[in-house]
Order: C-alpha cells, then sequence, then structure tokens
C-alpha cells in the first residue's frame, strides 16, 4: 500500500468498520423499534448535527446541470439503497444477501472501467474476486443458523437492485468528487434520507416507553453521529482520491469485521471456517490495494 494514499485506505477502512458496528447497533434497535423509524431517527439525528455546520451545504463549483447528477446520486444511496435492502432482509437470509452485497465492488469495477476509463491491473482483478469468493464462503458457512427464507427468490432480486444502487451512487460520487467537498455530497445524502423516510415518523408514538433503553439509545447516537454521517462521509472521502473500483473492495471487509463484533458483543459463533474465509478476504484486500495503477485520465 503506497504512502501517498495512506490517508484515504486509513478512511476507507475506517468507514467499513463503522459501517460493520451499524449492523450490530441496527440489531439492537430494530428488535424494538419498527426498522423504517430506525432508519428515520438515525437520519434525523445526523441532520440536527448538521444544523451549525449549514455551510457544507453550499457546494463551492456548482456548475448549471448539476442537479441532473445531484438528484440520482441522493436518491440512489440512502434512499432506493435502504429501500430495497430492508425488504429484501424481510424476504430472504442474511446469508444469502451477503453473498449478494459482495457483488458491489465488482459492479463498481465494470461501472468505473466502462463510464469513467479506470483501468484495473491484473493484482486488483485478483484482490476483487478473492474478495468476493471469500465473503461467499463467509456468509454461507453461517446459513445453518437461520431460519427459512420466506421468498428467496424474490429478496434476492431487491438485495441485487439495493446493490446495483449502492454502486450507482459510488459511481456518482467518485463524478462529483472532482468539484464538490466529499462531506457536502455526505450531507445531502443525509437530508435526502431524511425526508425519504419522514412518512415512517408516525409510527414514534406507537413505539412503548419501556423501548426506549439505554442500548437502544446508545446504538440510535451511535447510527446517527458515527455512521450515517461519519461512514459515509469517510468512505466518500476515500472514494475521492482513488479509484472507484480499488475503494469498493474494502467493501467486503464490511462482513468480515460485522461477523468479528458478532461474535465479541452478541455472543454469535463463528466458526473455524469462517475465520478462514474471513482472512481470505482481508488478504484480497490487501492485494487488491497493492502495487502501481495504471495512470489514465477519467472520462469527463
Amino acid at each position: 500500500m503506497d504512502g501517498k494514499n495512506f490517508i484515504a485506505y486509513l478512511s476507507l477502512t475506517a468507514s467499513v468498520m463503522l459501517w460493520a458496528g451499524s449492523f450490530i447497533a441496527m440489531r439492537i434497535a430494530v428488535a424494538v423499534i419498527p426498522p423504517g423509524l430506525v432508519v428515520w431517527l438515525r437520519m434525523a439525528l445526523t441532520v440536527v448535527l448538521l444544523v451549525p455546520a449549514y455551510r457544507l451545504f453550499i457546494p463551492r463549483d456548482y456548475r448549471i446541470g448539476d442537479w441532473k447528477i445531484l438528484i440520482p446520486t441522493v436518491l440512489l444511496q440512502p434512499c432506493l439503497y435502504f429501500l430495497f435492502e430492508s425488504r429484501a432482509l424481510m424476504l430472504t437470509t442474511a446469508s444469502q444477501a451477503g453473498v449478494i452485497s459482495a457483488t458491489v465492488p465488482v459492479l463498481v469495477a465494470l461501472g468505473a472501467l466502462l463510464f469513467m476509463g479506470e483501468p484495473m491491473a491484473l493484482r486488483q482483478w485478483i484482490g476483487l474476486i478473492l474478495s468476493v469468493a471469500g465473503v461467499a464462503g463467509l456468509t454461507i458457512a453461517a446459513v445453518g443458523t437461520e431460519s427459512e427464507a420466506a421468498n428467496p427468490l424474490l429478496g434476492n432480486l431487491l438485495e441485487f437492485i439495493a446493490m446495483l444502487a449502492g454502486a450507482g451512487n459510488m459511481l456518482l460520487v467518485k463524478h462529483l468528487s472532482g468539484r464538490y467537498n466529499t462531506w457536502t455530497l455526505t450531507a445531502y445524502q443525509t437530508v435526502a434520507g431524511f425526508l425519504f423516510f419522514l412518512p415512517a415518523a408516525r409510527l414514534l408514538p406507537a413505539v412503548p416507553l419501556e423501548a426506549w433503553s439505554g442500548a437502544v439509545i446508545v446504538s440510535l447516537l451511535f447510527l446517527g453521529v458515527f455512521v450515517t454521517f461519519g461512514a459515509f462521509g469517510l468512505y466518500n472521502f476515500g472514494l475521492s482520491k482513488v479509484p472507484a473500483a480499488r475503494a469498493s473492495i474494502f467493501i467486503n471487509l464490511i462482513p468480515v469485521i460485522t461477523a468479528f463484533l458478532g461474535w465479541l458483543v452478541l455472543n454469535e459463533s463463528l466458526s473455524p471456517l469462517q475465520m478462514i474465509f474471513a482472512g481470505l478476504v482481508i488478504i484480497a484486500v490487501r492485494i487488491g490495494t497493492g502495487g502501481r495503477r495504471i495512470v489514465r485520465p477519467a472520462a469527463a
């Protein structure tokens, strides 16, 4: 890993660690609060935090017509991404969804190659393929502990649509990051999510008082303060500094870190086979982010 991109890789690593922690926090919160309301609450907390930083919403180099790119960017993620994934997880298992989520780096790599002219060296392709294989093995190894899916075909289709939305968002953020502050883009995403999931706020009065335990409140604060703005912002920053395909490989670290945190915090089982596949993903990310990159100007 070259020193020039060390800060970018550090930001990407921090972002996926926060995202991994969000799965633990979400499991704690959705056990007593409807999922849609949890998503809105985390967005609402972040919006409150952004009020003093209102200058983030002022773009430094807006060009006429940029709204045609900005709107799809924030619509794809968090809006459509969370909408389709939350529905998918009601119909399919987390293991199957985890395998499908491993397609994000592949989709981003292909999109960056086709639409942005970002080439990938052989070692990047090897790292990408190994990371996908590692995530697939990690999640399939856990399938025996899950209940039967209600409608896996539809659920897996919805999860793939969510992945398409996530990959599309990453490519658009990469395109905009040359002129826009990545924290500004993150602020736009947060406000868009707040407005999109606002209808879920009607469920708030129905939540019983005893549901607001210390663990739930801490989980919501973690999601709103550190994940919704922090994780997205750190990832967008890292994405702006390195090729999109290379940054997307870090996404496959999320199930690895989540599995470890589930074992550490929730006492979930972690088999030796899962540990092997987790190690494969870590090695794959190291391979995929090493070496020298072919320099070629990105398409306008």
